[in-house]
């Protein structure tokens, strides 16, 4: 079976780096991605997928290929979102190529075994886009599995991730001339540095792998002017989601007082959508690896955490899910950067993509062919869910 599985890579690689290609040129941010997203549902189309879209906003799509057989159905996450000022440093154009390419020759067995292969094209992974959306909706409903591999600097199963949210705090003061008439004016910076200088005092009092980052992203407009207004942006992430809330709530309380300490308005948002904790699956994991292992001849790691965050933490909550990493670059290169949107490109990174793409239609095909391996995996889920995930012994 693997060496027909590589068969079919084989045949569909040369689009695959096209395509690859294509969405690291044209780089388009969250919700933005229409070349992107059309470029891969064009694909798609041509391998027999028939695609709703859109389903949350005009950048994602269902793409679903049917045996018409009974069956499970295995659903592969696409992204394809860029970031600003440095295109595809997360390397989302491979990663589409890759979850693409893997369900287009799922589709090629498929017909034999039964059941559905599912692409779902995720837009704006980077600021909590359509797998929040996907979470909270039936559209996967019908579907009993998700995969998805990132690209990065090592092979991985998939860790527990930390969950997160997102704070804006806007204070409101009054004006005044700094020197000539002071005490006219309301400081709405006195308000934002209060209410850093809290945070950072919460920080000795919070649990091992919680964070908090912040950045005042409007602190006034000149050094004589009291200002009126001021804007701070928080990301705070923790491995429970309930422990999250927790330090929201006391986010929330240092806001007001530092409104009232100072005579402020305040007001208090969401500026980007969050992500749940990624909800680690050891069996789903276990058949992961064994498949790595027949197509890829390096170590695999398992690591037990990351501090990250992943919106495919979302789709963990609601279905058994894997968001493993492949090597795509023997150098140590940080994500987010230029230099490793570089290495999609090399011809190392487009050999990974195809043996990755070997090992998790592999992985698929293990689990449709062995319902004890799906059963053993879906109790583990039902069984994470129940107890909520879980902060690692360290």
């Amino acid at each position: 079976m693997a060496d027909k599985i590589l068969e079919e890579v084989e045949k569909i690689s040369k689009s695959l780096n096209e395509l690859s290609q294509y969405i690291y040129d044209n780089p388009e941010l969250g919700y933005e991605e229409k070349l992107s997203s059309k470029a891969h549902m064009n694909l798609l189309k041509e391998h027999g997928f028939e695609i709703e879209t859109p389903m949350f906003t005009e950048t994602d799509f269902k793409a679903v290929y049917d045996s018409k057989k009974e069956g499970l159905t295995i659903a592969y996450l696409c992204e394809y979102d860029a970031l600003p000022g440095i295109g595809h440093g997360c390397g989302h154009n491979i990663l589409g190529a890759v979850a693409t390419g893997a369900g287009i020759v799922l589709s090629k067995f498929i017909d034999e075994i039964g059941g559905k292969v599912v692409v779902l094209g995720t837009a704006a992974e980077e600021i909590g886009g359509t797998k929040v959306e996907l979470s909270k909706s039936d559209k996967l409903d019908d579907i009993d599995l998700c995969i998805e591999m990132h690209p990065g600097i090592e092979n991985a199963l998939t860790p527990n991730s930390l969950a997160l949210e997102t704070r804006r705090y806007e204070f409101f003061g009054k004006t005044s001339h700094a020197s000539d008439a002071p005490h006219e004016g309301i400081n709405a910076l006195d308000a934002q540095i209060i209410l850093f200088t809290a945070i950072n005092a919460m920080r000795q009092q919070i649990k091992d792998g919680a964070r908090i980052h912040g950045i005042i992203k409007d602190g006034g407009k000149a050094a004589n002017i009291i200002p009126d207004y001021t804007d701070s942006r928080f990301y705070a992430r923790a491995y429970e989601k309930s422990y999250l809330i927790e330090i929201l709530e006391k986010m929330d309380n240092m806001a007001k007082a530092a409104a009232l300490a100072t005579g402020c308005e305040y007001k208090i948002s969401e500026y980007e959508k969050g992500n749940d904790n990624l909800v680690r699956n050891v069996a789903f994991n276990e058949v992961l690896k064994n498949s790595m292992e027949k197509y890829i001849d390096e170590e695999i790691e398992d690591h037990e955490y990351i501090t990250g965050s992943t919106d495919a933490g979302n789709i963990s909550h609601a279905l058994p899910t894997i968001h493993g990493y492949f090597k795509i670059t023997d150098k140590d290169i940080n994500l987010h950067t230029v230099d490793f949107a570089k290495e999609t490109l090399t011809d190392y990174a487009k050999e990974k993509m195809e043996l990755t793409i070997a090992s998790i239609v592999d992985t698929a095909l293990t689990i449709l062919k062995d319902e004890e391996k799906f059963q053993k995996i879906y109790e583990e889920f039902k069984e994470n869910i129940k107890k909520g995930i879980i902060i690692p012994n360290k």
